[in-house]
Formats: structure tokens, sequence, C-alpha cells
């Protein structure tokens, strides 16, 4: 049982870094391939599709790790404070926390003896990890991790926008936006598919909603490149 118990896991303990690696690698792909798909749609040569989709790497990397950085700060903030208020109250009022804890118990089904007894031996173990667990919903497994969560964005942002860069430098020039578009969708699908995998949800419902946004982002920029190129 005991190596059952070690070997085991559970999918929470993926949601730190799979979040950020999914959200990273779309990111990366859809809109890189995007300003591909609508650089080449205006009418650029490959020079320009290419130098327009670096930039768009570099740049989209960038705000993908600054953005997650700090929004999961600010989430980490928030658990701080929390968690400093929370000492705070154990420390003034030791028996109203004791009292909320079994509160807490009873409300998950246990009799009132049980709830009681249970929280006075979580209080004499750990009264704050207790409190922080059942109370506040935070446990190390799904704590933020604003530098995890940056670097994974980052990172993943340019694997997945290096793909439509490579397509677009092989590819012959009057067809960059149909093969794009194509290996696009189709890397698309096997990203929804991996990250529904790797969270224990539907292979083809991941694809198909990956997918789906994708090629409808891909669309609205190809008609915005249309009509600018002609225009121009």
């Amino acid at each position: 049982m005991s190596r059952l118990s070690d070997s085991e896991s559970h999918m929470v303990h993926r949601i730190g870094w799979l979040r950020a690696a999914v959200l990273g690698a779309n990111d990366g792909l859809v809109s890189t391939a995007s300003l591909v798909v609508g650089v080449a749609a205006a009418g650029s040569g490959r020079p320009e599709i290419l130098i327009a989709g670096l930039a768009g790497l570099v740049a989209g990397a960038m705000s993908m790790a600054a953005g997650e950085y700090v929004s999961v700060s600010s989430q980490t903030d928030a658990e701080q404070a929390d968690l400093a208020r929370e000492t705070r109250e154990l420390k003034d009022t030791p028996e109203a926390e004791l009292d909320e804890l079994t509160r807490i118990y009873i409300g998950r089904g246990l009799d009132d003896g049980l709830a009681r007894q249970v929280a006075v031996q979580l209080t004499q173990k750990d009264a704050l990890g207790a409190h922080a667990l059942d109370e506040l919903g935070i446990s190390e497994t799904v704590t933020a991790r604003p530098i995890q969560a940056a670097l994974v964005s980052a990172m993943t942002f340019a694997a997945g926008a290096v793909i439509p860069l490579i397509v677009a430098s092989v590819a012959p020039a009057a067809q960059i936006s149909l093969l794009v578009a194509v290996t696009t969708l189709v890397a698309l699908m096997a990203l929804g598919g991996l990250g529904a995998t790797a969270g224990g949800a539907g292979i083809l419902k991941g694809g198909i909603r990956v997918t789906f946004w994708g090629a409808l982002a891909m669309a609205a920029t190809t008609a915005v490149g249309w009509i600018f190129g002609v225009a121009a």
C-alpha cells in the first residue's frame, strides 16, 4: 500500500506548471502563426514575414514571462497575507480558531465529538498548516510559484512560436500562408490533446477547443492582411 501511495500521481500535482506550459505553447503557436499568415496575406516577401514572426516570438515570450510573473506574484502576495493574518488570529484567539476548525470538519460530515478531536490533534501538530489547508485552501501542492510560471511560459511560448517560423522559412513563397495554417492547426490539435491528457481530460475535446480558437485567430489576421494588402 505504501509503495502505491508513494508512486501515485494526481493531476493536481501538475497544475502549477501545466497551466503555464499549455498556455505558453498555445499562445506562441497561435499568435506567431496568425502574425505570419497575416503578413503573408498582405503580400510581403519571405524576409519580411520571418522578421515579423521572429519579433513576435521575442516580444511574446517576454510578455508571457512578465505577465505570468506579475499574475502569480499577486496570488503569492494574497496567500502570504492570508497566512500572516491567520498566524495573528491563532496567537490572539486560539480557542475561536479551534472552534472554527471544528465547524469546518462538522460541515464535512464528522460528528461533533470526532470533529473536535480531529481539530485538537491537528492544531497540536501544526495549527497554521491545518488552517491554511482546510480554511484557506492553501497547500504546498497548489501554491503559487512566480519564477517557475514565468520561465515555463517564456520557454513554451518560444517553442510554440518556432513551429510556424520553421514552416515559413522552408515553404514555397506562394504557399506560406496555407502551409503555416495547416501545420499550425495540426500542431494545435496535438497540443490540445497533450494538455488534456496531462490534465486528465478528454483528448478529443481538448484538441478541438484549442484548434477552433487558433483557426479563428488565423482567419481574422488573414482577413486583415488581405484587406490592407489590397488597399496598399
